[in-house]
């Protein structure tokens, strides 16, 4: 099998799973990525590794799971030493970058034990994830304090370059809308998302991400690459241009998914979160009203920028040498649950849509077809360096290659069940639970019939999916329940004590170590040398 040449990794920050036509949206139509979907394989149980943005990119990009490479939320650094997908994929001779989003911090402590800084070449690849920082952009407010760091955004350079004015238009325009008085109405507050942005919609983000991508693939003329175009919405701020602001109303939503039980005596932990302000929030009638919109008009926004860029790919007769895959870093509660943001593990949030199309005639048996294998983020990097003929490194990843279910085998040992984690030390439930930080931890276990939530010093979470499907019921206190509790945390147990930490040596040298000793003359409980008593 001729292996791959190039590889199209689109992830959208926040982007549900039900909210794609493909997946089942009654009104939200995305044909682009449906299209996507009719020539590929579309995954129905993908589930990230932590439904938070930076762990979740971290276990994308090393195909290791957070508690092995220990980057547990947003800013905590990715260890010097973690090997993540350029690593892997350059040695071929493939470029690998990044157009967007990544969410991962340098650890800067580890590069200056080594004698490195950003300004070297290796000193800019090790901060950047492994990724060639093309068009970095991690959709975090670039105020003064970024400036004083030493950052810069690009993306305000070019809305300056086009008469956007001031020094942050990012903020201004991008994110912003205007008031009736003239005001400037920040996109940050929830309640001016159905307003439309300052920004003309062919110089939004969106648009502005999906032209550089273009720029980047066009220099790399016939050499092959990796493109990691990363969309930093539909993550908030909740602001889209016009059209796209408007162009949902609440006929077209989802129903909401919320119990009023939920509320009376719940697990401690989800009690916390539920009682954050941005739960509050969005548990007010009419917030989604306001926000819904937007959140949508900015997935239909990229829907339509992917069907442009889908276009070229094939004029410019790539499409037939380009793996792509389209996928989320996490979801979103959107009010669900008595929830907003992300971090717990209902299905709104730890559940992803995954969409692979593999363009090689070996992957023609299941196109257009879905999935219903667990798939985890862990299971990328092991794909795409099959696909492009790296050598296997399964000492250190922990996730599985997908190729043979792009083929149309499921093996069978495929994994039964998805596996997820939060070190919610960051967050004020952490505060009001009175835990210390290292003690705010908690780790998902999701089978067929079961989910099973262990929180570090409370009582767990147990939903059974097959008669409880939207998540209402928390069995993990029921005493009818405690032998499928048992059941479910040893095998939880199992798949902590399976993770990779033997990372720099192969399984095939630990195999013949034992036969190298007896060469070297290293000799153990050996009674006689036996030439000298022949």
């Amino acid at each position: 099998m001729a292996n791959i040449k190039n590889i199209l990794f689109i992830m959208a920050d926040q982007l549900r799973w039900d909210y794609l036509s493909c997946y089942g949206h009654p009104h939200l139509k995305t044909p682009n990525i449906d299209r996507l979907a009719a020539k590929g394989v579309r995954f129905d149980r993908a589930y990230v590794q932590s439904p938070v943005c930076g762990p979740s990119r971290a276990s994308y990009y090393t195909g290791r799971t957070v508690f092995s490479h220990g980057a547990t939320w947003n800013q905590v650094p990715l260890p010097i030493g973690e090997l993540t997908i350029g690593d892997y994929l350059r040695p071929l001779g493939m470029t690998t970058a990044v157009v967007g989003k990544t969410h991962m911090t340098a650890d800067i402590e580890g590069m200056a034990r080594l004698g490195l800084n950003k300004t070297t070449d290796i000193g800019c690849m090790v901060s950047q994830p492994g990724f060639d920082p093309y068009e970095r952009d991690d959709g975090l407010h670039p105020n003064k304090g970024l400036a004083k760091r030493g950052g810069k955004l690009r993306y305000n350079d070019w809305l300056r370059s086009l008469g956007y004015e001031g020094e942050n238009p990012w903020n201004d325009y991008a994110n912003a809308a205007d008031g009736p008085k003239g005001e400037i109405l920040s996109g940050w507050y929830l309640k001016n998302s159905n307003l439309p942005a300052r920004v003309k919609e062919e110089h939004s983000e969106t648009a502005y991400m999906t032209m550089r991508a273009k720029e980047f693939i066009t220099e790399m003329g016939d050499m092959p690459w990796l493109c990691h175009l990363s969309f930093i919405k539909p993550h908030w701020p909740y602001m889209a241009p016009a059209p796209y602001h408007n162009m949902y109303g609440p006929e077209t939503f989802l129903p909401i998914k919320r119990a009023a039980h939920e509320k009376q005596d719940p697990n401690p932990v989800y009690g916390a979160f539920m009682d954050m302000e941005v739960s509050e929030t969005f548990s007010r009638d009419g917030v989604r009203e306001v926000v819904l919109p937007a959140y949508m008009g900015l997935i239909k926004q990229i829907d339509d920028h992917l069907g442009q860029l889908f276009d070229w790919l094939e004029k410019t007769n790539k499409m037939d040498q380009t793996m792509i895959v389209v996928t989320s870093d996490h979801g979103d509660y959107l009010g669900d649950h008595w929830m907003g943001e992300k971090e717990l593990f209902h299905e709104q949030s730890v559940r992803v849509p995954m969409i692979i199309f593999d363009p090689r005639p070996e992957a023609d048996a299941t196109r257009g077809t879905a999935s219903d294998a667990f798939v985890e983020a862990i299971d990328l990097v092991p794909t795409f360096m099959e696909a492009a003929g790296a050598p296997p490194q399964y000492h250190r990843l922990e996730g599985h290659s997908l190729m043979p279910l792009l083929q149309g085998a499921t093996p069978d040992d495929w994994r039964d069940d998805a596996f997820s984690e939060i070190d919610y030390a960051f967050y004020t439930a952490r505060q009001a639970l009175d835990l210390g930080a290292s003690d705010a931890r908690a780790y998902m276990l999701r089978t067929d019939e079961w989910k099973y939530v262990h929180f570090k010093g409370f009582p767990p979470q147990l939903f059974n999916l097959i008669e409880d499907p939207d998540e209402f019921n928390d069995l993990g206190r029921d005493p009818a329940h405690e032998s499928i509790r048992q059941t479910m945390h040893r095998r939880l147990t199992d798949r902590l004590i399976n993770r990779k930490n033997r990372t720099a040596m192969t399984d095939e040298q630990v195999i013949n170590m034992r036969t190298k000793e007896n060469a070297v003359g290293i000799i153990i409980g050996v009674w006689d040398d036996p030439q000298a008593t022949a």
